[in-house]
This record gives C-alpha cells, structure tokens and sequence, in this order.
C-alpha cells in the first residue's frame, strides 16, 4: 500500500492574514520585520511542501545569518530545494546591491590613520567574499579619505593587483596618500609570499612616482586569525 506523502504544516496559510509579511509591511514598515519576513517579501513564494516563510528560515539558517548571504552565489542558492535559477540570480542581484549600498555609504571621507580603522570601514565591504579583491583607498594631504576603489576581482586564492594598476588609480584621483588593502577568503589574514612581494613592490613604486604608500592591510575574520585582530597590517609589521 502506497503511503501518502504528509507535508510539514504550512506556516503561511496557518498565519492569520494581519500577521503575514506583507499585511505587516503596509502596517508597521519594513522596520518592522524580522529576517525571515524581510527575505520571504524577496523569495515571494516558496515550493510544494515547504512555504515560503519555511524557505526564508531555512536559507538564514544555512548561511547562519541575513547578513551571511551577502557572500552566496549562485550554486549556493540552488542547492536548497525551492530555489530555482531564477529566483538565485535575483537574490544574488539583490545581495550585491546590498554589498555596493555599503561601500557608497562608507565613502563619506572618513579619516584612515590606523589599520584597525581601514580594516572597520572595508569589513562589511568584505565580509562573505568568495574570492580575493584588492582595493586602493586613495587619501588627501590630511588622510582623509577620497574614494575607494576596487582594481582586481580573483580567484578564491589570488587577485593582487600591479603596481601599475595601482598608482594609476592614485594618480587619476591626485591623492597625496594611499592605502592598500585585499581579503583573505579563508579568514585568516596571515600574509603569503605573494603577498610581501607586492607590498615590497608597492613600497618601491611609492618612492618613485612620490605617493607615500601608508598601508596595506589583509582583511580576515576574528574568529578565525590566531592574533584575533582580524586584519594584518605591514605597516605594523614592520615592512612598509
């Protein structure tokens, strides 16, 4: 005898209509929504056997947070029953748009005199890269800061950026300064071989075309650097 298939009660329906995320949204604002809620007014819909407030939890619970879905690419959506590629590219879409609202908000001329202050204004720009980008951050005579920007995208080991690449940025926005800085996807900041040659080469091309080179720093995660910093300065180690 066949079995029928029992599905998990569907948290949508058995929600009275005034609670439900979009009732709740006209009310109270997007303010007032949780995670789940927010994410489940993206997805729309769920699948067969799971609602889509089932599907909103499920998704932060494997990336252990909203904010950890910032880092999520498209395989990684699509690994979860319910979402298809389309649903994926949009959420994709919309978490790098989340990812550049960060960055133009952080572009406020803050002032960049210390490592741990870089490391603060680049980690939510950083934070769940799947792969290595190195930015210039190019400063004014008071290091204050001009603009940001990205020069090379990589792999999930590699994306340092040339020289070249690099002053030409400072150069095109006549700042007097600059800091370097890249993640490191693994978490840990701890620098390569790689890494010390282009900051020697960095610090060499700084003294020819008269940009000071203040630092470079390597992005990582507390939890995961034996220091706890979570960030690596050269200039602090000494080598700038």
């Amino acid at each position: 005898m066949i079995q029928p298939v029992i599905y998990p009660e569907n948290r949508l329906q058995s929600t009275v209509i005034s609670e439900r995320p979009q009732e709740r949204m006209l009310s109270m604002g997007a303010g007032g929504l949780s995670d789940t809620e927010l994410l489940a007014m993206l997805l729309r819909s769920g699948t067969r056997g799971m609602d889509v407030l089932t599907l909103a939890g499920k998704l932060i619970k494997e990336a252990g947070s909203l904010a950890g879905l910032i880092g999520w690419q498209v395989e990684d959506y699509r690994k979860l029953k319910g979402i298809g590629p389309i649903k994926a590219l949009q959420l994709v879409t919309v978490m790098e748009v989340a990812r550049r609202v960060l960055m133009q908000e952080k572009g406020d001329s803050p002032l960049l005199i210390q490592a741990d202050l870089v490391a603060e204004y680049l980690r939510p720009i950083a934070q769940g890269l799947a792969v290595e980008k190195f930015w210039v951050l190019s400063l004014n005579r008071r290091n204050c800061l001009i603009k940001c920007t990205e020069v090379s995208s990589g792999t999930a080991t590699a994306a340092l950026a040339h020289p070249r690449e690099v002053f030409r940025v400072a150069i095109n926005q006549s700042a007097t300064a600059i800091i370097c800085a890249h993640n490191h996807p693994s978490g840990d900041p701890a620098p390569s071989a790689a890494d010390i040659k282009i900051t020697r080469q960095l610090r060499d091309a700084a003294s020819t075309v008269g940009i000071e080179l203040h630092d470079h720093v390597i992005l990582g995660r507390p939890e995961t650097d034996p220091t706890s910093l979570g960030y690596y300065s050269f200039r602090e180690a000494g080598v700038i």
